[in-house]
């Protein structure tokens, strides 16, 4: 163990972290061999055989006789100072107390030379780390023994007087702390739950015994720290990660916004705190890293989201975050901040913890918040990282593509409204689609990426519809297509009016467009919404109102924001059908039901204007609907039931070209015959055709006027008997 040739080389201090810490062992080894000779002296019988069962009195006298790491089948070897063992204290003739001082002197002397020669030691930076009293060390030192030599287990058994207790409980650690009882009363708190030590995480009690019976033992993580080796603790896999400090370079932050963020920690007498505002991709780990850069530091990023999930540990885990922040200096980086927020606010306990924290704290949500009844000395910044417009979003798709021919950027960068971090993702993405296909990079890939790399969340809440129609395959009357070419356009020019032209400073709320089709189901409504998805090369969802409506006060509300809230990164075309479900006309408040659907009515209209997408709203009656609620949507446009020349037209499109017709087939007649909208049009084809398949034949008119009797018996209609005969002169 320790041997005086390290009280003679105290002022040339430690070569290494390693050195250090078997010194400091070495200094609480004298405890250990005090407290053998202690319970020697007062009642431990050497000479009983059973004592320990089976660690006799004569080898735990030689393993006193050992350096450490020596053990009872080791040769003769050196210890820390390459001095052989030879079971003698460093000074016999002075008093256990006073060796135990002079060694601890003298370790602090080398360790404060070696501090001041620059040498790195880990066990030194964790005692600063934490602010440890020198008991507080020690402490944590004796706990620390047995996971280094494990003959020390064997000695605490010795000492506890039970075989199976090879870790100290806290009732040996305060014995070996402390050399009368009122001392160790004192002493209590160094291993109590507010003791520094537990709170920290540094030490861990075990059982469910009484408070002296507990075993404490460090944190096996804090172990391979203390030897060098980086890594976190191993209950925040997948929920954290250290970044080594290393030079950062700027994809997505100016220089001027890098300039502001490090110009803020001039005069301040302690690191700030930050709170990073944005989604994903904005920059903000840029900008953390950068952060952790100009400090000097590693940055530990830690995903409160993730945490959130474990319920039962999540305080837990956020103590082992801050614990290994400290460790490691690091600048701190929260994700998911708004999953901790109460009423927009952190809890105190946790925001006290944060203020504690001694270094760069950086809390980034997707929500703005504030502290409140809180004291605190340390600045709180608010960096916003919005997602960057037209222009913006433009630059960034040149930047990483050119000017290659064929690719219609503008259009990608018009439709969706990425981040700099989602789009990289998308052009990642579309290179792949192009490498799988062996061609080169077509408009249709960015399209693709682009729409995959968009909030798929919002398939949860509604039905998506794959675009599969065109402009051939709908029959409305001029005035209605040609309404909705101009919403289209309204989209696709979108850059150019509220971006070149100024628009964008006139509107305060958002830039989306909005619009009714009004008209009988199976007019063409869901079709028309389809269309105008394949035109844009956008996703379509389709939501059913009534099912977001609840008798319950509130509900509604909830859901329309769960939708909403999905919608605002999924990039597509929101189609709310049956939407006079909820938006019938607002009637004089007689009762508290009344009052609430006026809200819930209010409230679509407001998340309707804020929203930067296409929504499209389709009602079946639109005298149902408010005007003071038609007045804000920028189209409303009726799908009229179709004339006979338009439902022959029906008719004949519905027909793929690959079906096999019939010569019967009058079209015509079908049409004039039959009063029907497209939706029941193309049931009574669909029919035709499995009949027709049945029996091996062509698509003729016994086929459809029978499919055309079902479709009339489904819908509830009466039934004559001489629409569905085969047609005679005349008729």
């Amino acid at each position: 163990m320790i041997r005086e040739g390290v009280y003679e080389e105290a002022q040339i201090g430690f070569p290494d972290s390693q050195t250090q810490l078997l010194a400091g062992l070495a200094v609480v080894d004298l405890r250990v061999r005090w407290a053998v000779a202690r319970a020697r002296a007062n009642g431990l019988n050497p000479q009983d055989e059973f004592r320990g069962l089976y660690i006799s009195d004569d080898q735990i006298t030689e393993l006193l006789g050992f350096d450490i790491g020596q053990h009872l089948w080791s040769a003769n070897g050196h210890g820390v100072n390459g001095h052989g063992a030879n079971g003698h204290s460093p000074h016999p003739g002075a008093p256990w107390p006073e060796q135990i001082a002079r060694a601890r002197s003298q370790w602090q002397a080398q360790t404060r030379a070696a501090r001041e020669a620059g040498v790195v030691m880990r066990l030194d930076e964790l005692t600063q780390a934490f602010s440890l009293t020198l008991e507080e060390v020690e402490a944590f030192l004796l706990a620390l023994a047995p996971e280094i030599d494990p003959r020390y287990a064997q000695i605490y058994a010795y000492l506890q007087d039970d075989v199976t207790r090879k870790r100290p409980s806290v009732d040996l650690l305060l014995n070996l702390l402390t050399d009368n009882f009122s001392h160790k009363l004192q002493q209590r708190r160094l291993l109590g739950d507010n003791g520094r030590l537990l709170q920290t995480r540094l030490l861990q009690r075990e059982g469910d015994k009484e408070f002296l019976a507990q075993t404490v033992r460090p944190y096996p993580h804090l172990i391979e720290f203390l030897l060098d080796d980086d890594q976190l603790d191993p209950r925040l896999n997948g929920l954290a990660r250290l970044w080594p400090a290393a030079q950062t370079s700027l994809r997505r932050l100016s220089p001027e916004f890098e300039a502001r963020l490090t110009q803020v920690y001039e005069g301040l007498a302690q690191p700030p705190f930050f709170a990073f505002y944005g989604g994903y991709g904005t920059g903000r780990q840029e900008a953390a890293l950068k952060l952790a850069e100009f400090c000097g530091q590693p940055l530990l990023t830690a995903n409160l989201a993730a945490m959130a999930a474990q319920e039962d540990e999540r305080e837990e885990l956020l103590r082992r975050v801050l614990r290994d922040g400290r460790l490691y200096q690091a600048t701190l980086y929260l994700t998911h901040w708004q999953v901790v927020l109460q009423d927009g606010r952190p809890p105190q306990s946790l925001f006290a913890d944060l203020l504690a924290y001694p270094h760069t704290v950086i809390l980034a949500s997707e929500t703005e918040w504030q502290p409140a009844n809180v004291w605190r000395q340390r600045p709180i910044f608010a960096v916003t990282f919005p997602t960057p417009d037209f222009d913006g979003r433009l630059a960034i798709w040149q930047a990483h593509l050119g000017q290659q021919d064929g690719l219609d950027l503008t259009a990608v960068a018009t439709y969706f409204r990425f981040s700099p971090g989602q789009i990289e993702d998308a052009i990642a993405t579309a290179h792949d689609l192009a490498r799988w296909r062996g061609e080169p990079l077509t408009t249709a890939d960015l399209f693709a990426a682009s729409r995959a790399h968009s909030n798929q969340n919002l398939a949860t809440l509604a039905a998506k519809i794959q675009p599969r129609y065109t402009w051939d395959d709908i029959v409305l009357p001029p005035d209605t297509l040609n309404q909705l070419r101009e919403m289209v356009n309204t989209v696709r020019q979108r850059p150019t009016v509220y971006g070149e032209w100024g628009f964008d400073r006139k509107l305060a709320l958002g830039k989306g467009l909005s619009a009714l089709f009004a008209g009988e189901s199976g007019t063409g409504k869901t079709m028309a919404a389809d269309i105008m998805a394949g035109e844009l090369g956008l996703d379509l969802y389709k939501v059913d109102l009534s099912t977001l409506v609840s008798k319950y006060i509130g509900e509604t509300e909830k859901n329309l924001d769960h939708i909403f809230t999905e919608a605002a990164t999924s990039n597509a075309i929101l189609f709310f059908d049956e939407a006079d479900a909820i938006f019938g006309k607002r009637s004089e408040v007689k009762d508290s039901h009344d009052r609430y659907a006026n809200i819930e009515i209010s409230y679509l209209l407001q998340r309707m204007e804020a929203y930067d997408g296409v929504v499209i709203l389709a009602t079946n009656l639109r005298a149902n609907l408010d005007e003071a609620f038609t007045r804000r949507l920028h189209f409303a446009i009726e799908f009229p039931f179709p004339e006979a020349a338009d439902r022959e037209e029906i008719w004949r499109v519905n027909f793929p070209a690959e079906t096999p017709i019939a010569p019967d087939v009058n079209w015509s007649l079908l049409a004039q015959r039959y009063p029907l909208a497209g939706g029941n049009i193309r049931n009574i084809i669909l029919a035709a055709a499995f009949l027709a398949a049945e029996q091996g034949q062509h698509v003729g008119m016994p086929h459809l006027l029978h499919a055309a009797r079902r479709e009339y018996q489904k819908i509830g209609r009466l039934i004559d008997d001489r629409l569905f005969t085969m047609p005679v002169t005349g008729y």
